[in-house]
This record gives structure tokens, sequence and C-alpha cells, in this order.
């Protein structure tokens, strides 16, 4: 099986996150693999998902950039989701969810009041 299509749900979840100027290349009997996040948590995702592999180690090299580092990454708000449930995703911390409130003024006027669907920006750790 060439390493392209093992890899295949990678490059499926490049073009869904989007992961910018992907390019996948087998090369020296690695997949060798680069492009651009927009943000930090679209390049954990992927990264998680390569960790998904057996033997991954020896069979990827990835070099993937991120645009914007001024914020971790969107989220969407699902149904059940709390700002302290998201801070504790995200931040590992639910007292911080104030932080995550103050850097949305912008959508939300009560840290108590949030939408499923709304998409939220992450403060970086």
């Amino acid at each position: 099986m060439a390493l392209k299509e093992k890899y295949q749900g990678l490059v499926d979840l490049a073009a869904k996150l989007p992961v910018k100027n992907a390019e996948f290349a087998e090369e020296g009997g690695k997949l060798r693999i680069k492009g651009t996040t927009v943000h930090q948590y679209e390049k954990n995702l992927f990264w998680d998902k390569i960790k998904t592999y057996a033997n991954w180690e020896g069979e990827v090299g990835a070099d993937i950039k991120v645009e914007q580092t001024d914020i971790f990454g969107v989220y969407t708000v699902a149904p059940g989701d709390t700002l302290s449930k998201i801070a504790k995703e995200f931040l590992d911390d639910a007292k911080r969810y104030p932080e995550i409130f103050n850097i949305n003024k912008d959508v939300l006027s009560n840290p108590d009041v949030i939408k499923v669907g709304q998409k939220l920006k992450i403060p970086n750790k």
C-alpha cells in the first residue's frame, strides 16, 4: 500500500480544516506533508490525526505552519457548552472562562449566555 493511500484521512482532513497549499509527496520512504493552517488549533487537530496512525513516526514528516498567532483558534459553540467547559477544554482551566468572554465581547454581552453555532475566538494558552 502506498503511503498516500494509507494516510488518505490526512489528505481529507487537510481539505476540511483547511490546510492551505497542502502538499503530500512520497520521498525516501516517507510521506512529506507541507502546508499552512490559519490558527494553532487547526494545526493541533491535524497533528492529532497524524498520531492516530500506527508507525507514523517513521512514515510521516510534516511541516505545518500557522498564519495567525494572535489567538489559538475559533471554536463553534455546540449544544451543552458553557464558557467554563470551553475554557477547561482549550485552556486547561475552567476558571479561565473570563478570558474567552473578554476576547469575544464583540459577540457576547453576558458570560452566562452563549448560543449554539456562535463562533468564539479562543485565546492563546
